[in-house]
């Protein structure tokens, strides 16, 4: 499968080469935004994220995909320091940053932070948790919309309610992305 032809394809758009990329609250070229390899989200999926749509200066149910980080972040015990107004000054910050008012995709992640040491204990941090936005002008693929996308039943199956909660976002997608391979 290509991206051409993906359910997540979208347009080429040079802008984005371009954008700038928020890492804790610093604004950075897309191709110098980093995260440290001791980082929990890095390493162990340990983080979780929310992706927003920008369309005619407004993000769609920006409240409700607040709630959802907020909770999935509260059900992993990771405090987001910012609170919801930090985080919703940060996403702004980015998108005026990269003059975007309409067709832009923004993912906004949450990690633990970094460790120092890479292993599962979420005591090992010693920073406070990362915070990554990216904005990019996606418009979604026309044919997309035409044409439809072709549906099929994946052999990998997604974790049950009982290990892993389904309606939160969170970095550790291993097994959906088995199913798009």
């Amino acid at each position: 499968m290509t991206t051409q032809t993906a359910a997540q394809g979208y347009l080429p758009d040079p802008r984005n080469e371009a954008v700038l990329v928020s890492v804790n609250g610093n604004l950075v070229p897309r191709h110098q935004a980093m995260v440290s390899v001791f980082d929990a989200g890095f390493g162990f999926g340990d983080g979780v994220w929310e992706g927003l749509r920008l369309v005619r200066g407004r993000i769609l149910q920006f409240e409700a995909h607040l709630d959802r980080l907020f909770e999935g972040a509260g059900s992993i015990a990771l405090e987001i320091p910012q609170g919801r107004e930090g985080i919703r000054a940060a996403v702004q910050a980015v998108l005026d940053a990269n003059a975007m008012q309409d067709g832009a995709h923004i993912r906004l992640m949450v990690t633990r932070g970094v460790k120092s040491t890479p292993n599962q204990d979420p005591r090992f941090i010693v920073s406070g948790p990362t915070v990554v936005i990216v904005a990019e002008f996606k418009t979604p693929r026309p044919e997309a919309k035409t044409r439809g996308m072709t549906l099929f039943t994946s052999t990998f199956r997604t974790s049950t309610p009982d290990v892993f909660d389904l309606h939160l976002n969170s970095h550790s997608r291993l097994n959906l992305i088995q199913a798009l391979i």
